[in-house]
């Protein structure tokens, strides 16, 4: 089972988004141009549809969206990745950047959701890094909880499709050497071959 490391990163949360990528190749978010190739995030739009249900389901429905406005947040959502953006990383590296309207409230956290599950623990930045992802398509979900973890808004469920080389495909491109078996995880040890030892040669007399 591949091991995920979750670190967050400080991020002030702005009306615009910019991103550049930075000496070392890791991509950086920010409230304004750090760089001079910093580029703003396109931020999907919100969409609003008018209600098709009968008056009696209206009202019921009202509660959970008066308690999220109670709680002064209109919206919280995942601004990078997109959905269904595919991701190529031999790593299986991931970064997640979240939003919300307004900003976060003393005392309320952000909470990553991978795959239905959170991951690591709530904390007060809107960005988070994901390491050595398994490939394949994930649900990706951020919501915003209270003191005692209880959820006051959710953004919706988006998929990632993470893209890396599977481990035949790494000892194809790069065959296991002696040295390699234990050390790559591709090369594990019950694969290595059995070494043949020279036998002297002892003359009969």
């Amino acid at each position: 089972m591949a091991v995920l490391a979750l670190a967050l990163v400080s991020l002030p949360l702005f009306a615009q988004v910019y991103t550049h990528v930075d000496a070392e190749g890791n991509r950086v978010f920010s409230g304004h141009p750090l760089h001079e190739h910093s580029q703003p995030v396109a931020l999907p739009p919100i969409n609003r549809l008018p209600s098709v249900l009968p008056v009696e389901t209206q009202l019921r429905s009202v509660a959970p969206a008066e308690h999220s406005l109670r709680q002064g947040y209109q919206w919280v959502r995942i601004l990078q990745p997109t959905a269904d953006e595919t991701y190529r990383d031999g790593a299986g590296n991931l970064s997640v950047l979240a939003g919300s309207e307004p900003a976060l409230h003393p005392g309320h956290a952000y909470q990553l959701l991978f795959d239905d599950q959170p991951l690591g623990s709530a904390g007060s930045k809107p960005s988070f890094q994901l390491h050595n992802l398994d490939r394949g398509s994930h649900r990706l979900a951020v919501e915003i909880v209270d003191a005692t973890g209880t959820s006051l808004i959710r953004s919706a469920e988006q998929t990632v499709h993470i893209h890396r080389p599977s481990l035949a495909q790494k000892r194809r491109v790069r065959p296991c050497q002696g040295d390699d078996y234990g050390r790559r995880l591709e090369c594990p040890m019950r694969d290595k071959p059995v070494e043949k030892r020279d036998i002297p040669y002892v003359p009969l007399f």
